[in-house]
């Protein structure tokens, strides 16, 4: 199959050919939602209603995980910090989708080349649940000299808090006493991303 007839099959007859008759069923949800770029939809909106769970069908997950892998072995290559798409593009994939908060450290060499991408923590962003010294601590034992912050709002909503633009300054501060720079601090709300170095907050 040549990649021009690819493109000219639609969602259901693309994920038949990828998961066989199951595909039908499952290109009921939305794209984003089965490649988990954004939590599934509340049924209804009765607060005491639980979403309903998806849970990726095999073989959409090791699609992604290859397409995971992909952009983190081009991240290894070198970041452009004028085109991140790649980097916004991993977190989307990353954390974009998890109904839980996580915050994320990508470790950087010199050359804007990825070192490690690490998740720190699970929980909401706060000066006593990040503890700099560890970034410290982890950025000098991988020789990094450039981190980039990222973190999810599973709310979709993108928009800084307070408390993350606080823990930015904290951790830029703690960096920049052994030379390490903080480029960016990424939030990512399903599949939608705020750029502190973008916006000027950093």
């Amino acid at each position: 199959m040549n990649a021009s007839a690819i493109e000219q099959m639609t969602n259901t007859e693309l994920l038949v050919a990828l998961c066989g008759p199951s595909g039908r069923t499952l290109a009921k949800h939305p794209l984003l939602e089965l490649f988990g770029l954004r939590a599934p939809r509340q049924q209804s909106f009765f607060a005491c209603e639980d979403r309903a769970q998806y849970i990726a069908h095999p073989q959409i997950a090791v699609a992604k995980e290859l397409w995971m892998r992909a952009m983190h072995a081009e991240m290894e290559a070198g970041i452009k910090l004028n085109s991140p798409g790649v980097v916004n593009d991993y977190l989307r994939g990353k954390i974009g989708g998890l109904e839980y908060e996580v915050f994320c450290v990508l470790f950087l060499d010199a050359q804007l080349k990825l070192i490690s991408a690490e998740e720190i923590f699970r929980g909401t962003v706060t000066e006593t649940a990040v503890y700099p010294r560890e970034i410290v601590k982890q950025a000098l034992s991988l020789n990094a000299a450039n981190v980039m912050l990222a973190h999810n709002h599973p709310s979709g909503d993108t928009m800084p808090s307070s408390a993350d633009k606080k823990i930015t300054t904290v951790l830029k501060t703690a960096l920049s006493l052994v030379d390490v720079r903080v480029l960016d601090h990424i939030i990512v709300g399903g599949n939608r991303i705020t750029s502190f170095a973008h916006e000027g907050l950093i």
